[in-house]
């Protein structure tokens, strides 16, 4: 425990409660040199006293101990926290609404080919068969990857098979 930081953030807490060390000296039933001991780090309260300036305050006791404010703090490092796994999920949600994106154009793209084959006049070949059947296969398999991509089942069957493979390990 560093006695100077403790004593400073003493210090700090007295003047924003806006009181004296004469004042607090008073609440805290000792002696004006007291608190002006504590506040240089030459001295620390007892632990009775810890605890009425903790309520006084209306600050943790670990905070007290440790010099600073772990909410703030604390506050910050979460706030900082959340916001990069925000960034990830959008990032995440871009690339997939990407992929969705793509499979739906492609799907859309063979549909279109298939609707064109179908009402252009064309002879009966087995080419022309393959090409109809290719599109329509094209456009229904984009339209399924899609929504499989889309809804996270091809996630989830990934860590599905990702747990299976490791439990085999095991």
């Amino acid at each position: 425990m560093d006695l100077v930081k403790t004593g400073a953030f003493l210090k700090e807490l007295r003047k924003e409660k806006n009181i004296t060390q004469e004042q607090l000296a008073e609440e805290m039933g000792v002696s004006r040199r007291t608190v002006s001991r504590w506040e240089t780090g030459s001295n620390m309260p007892d632990m009775d006293i810890l605890i009425d300036i903790s309520d006084f305050y209306e600050v943790d006791l670990r905070e007290i101990l440790d010099g600073e404010r772990k909410s703030e703090q604390m506050e910050k490092e979460i706030k900082d926290t959340v916001l990069k796994v925000a960034e990830y999920e959008n990032e995440g949600k871009k690339r997939s609404a990407v992929v969705v994106i793509v499979y739906s154009v492609l799907g859309i793209l063979a549909l279109l080919a298939n609707l064109i084959m179908s009402m252009v006049e064309m002879p009966d070949t087995f080419l022309t068969g393959f090409l109809k059947g290719m599109t329509l296969g094209a456009a229904i398999i984009a339209m399924i990857l899609g929504i499989i991509y889309a809804t996270g089942t091809l996630t989830k069957w990934y860590s599905f098979k990702k747990r299976l493979f490791k439990n085999r390990e095991d």
